[in-house]
């Protein structure tokens, strides 16, 4: 397996020192709040995103009546994760992890816990070959049948934008009619202050995480029908309860394969 270095921080357990988990170092909790300290809202962005998966995955479970999820650019476990908030719903349920870092590999056997009556998998791979993903996630999910696809704040990554729009095309092609394509990642236009941090944290020679305007998030969504309220920022969607939710720096939707 590849050394992890735990000399340097890492973005995926920065985000996972945000979500309150365990996985990180103390070389990460200084990245994270020195981060903070910039911009405190950070650790908002973070929750919430975590949060609208699992408000998308209750939808795509109860509503939409799924229960197949291939989740590409898992990250690192935290609480809820995606397999946790679909089995609990429908044990039943099965789940396809997707990433290639070698720390969330080292972790992996946190996300491979199922019911019995379902299943999780990882495969240690990327976003980039979207075919070879298809191929591994066949072999325990039936694509055949309704599956969502879930790219919660990977995208930014792919700092190409006709390039992340074409990988996101080519795995929903592969997946059949009925199926959901669920994406949130970080957005400019609402919060000056968190663009400001994250073109700062992008310079430093970490990998780059780019913010992209609504309507290049909404483009990932061409061809599918968005379902209600489409994409909008994510405490915005489907928020539980009646507290008065205001718009942060990420923006989500749910979209379906006609």
């Amino acid at each position: 397996m590849t050394e992890i270095d735990t000399s340097v921080p890492h973005s995926a357990r920065i985000w996972n020192y945000w979500l309150g988990g365990k996985d990180n170092y103390p070389v990460d909790e200084a990245a994270g709040d020195a981060y903070t300290a910039v911009f405190p809202g950070i650790v908002t962005i973070a929750r919430s995103s975590r949060a609208f998966l699992g408000r998308s995955i209750r939808y795509l479970v109860e509503e939409a009546g799924v229960r197949q999820f291939l989740d590409v650019g898992t990250g690192l476990p935290t609480v809820d994760n995606t397999h946790e908030v679909a089995q609990r719903l429908a044990p039943e349920s099965k789940i396809v992890y997707v990433d290639n870092d070698p720390l969330v590999l080292a972790h992996a056997r946190a996300l491979l816990t199922s019911t019995p009556e379902g299943a999780t998998a990882y495969e240690d791979l990327t976003l980039y070959e979207p075919e070879k993903v298809l191929q591994a996630a066949s072999r325990t999910l039936d694509l055949t049948r309704p599956t969502a696809l879930i790219l919660s704040g990977i995208l930014g990554h792919v700092t190409d934008h006709d390039l992340a729009r074409d990988l996101v095309r080519r795995l929903v092609a592969g997946l059949p009619s009925g199926s959901y394509l669920c994406v949130n990642d970080g957005s400019r236009g609402t919060d000056p202050d968190y663009e400001q941090a994250q073109d700062a944290y992008n310079e430093t020679g970490a990998v780059p995480y780019l913010l992209r305007p609504v309507d290049k998030i909404e483009a990932f969504f061409e061809g599918l029908e968005l379902v209600d309220p489409g994409v909008v920022s994510v405490p915005l969607w489907r928020p539980d309860g009646d507290a008065a939710a205001a718009p942060i720096g990420q923006h989500g939707g749910v979209g379906r394969k006609a």
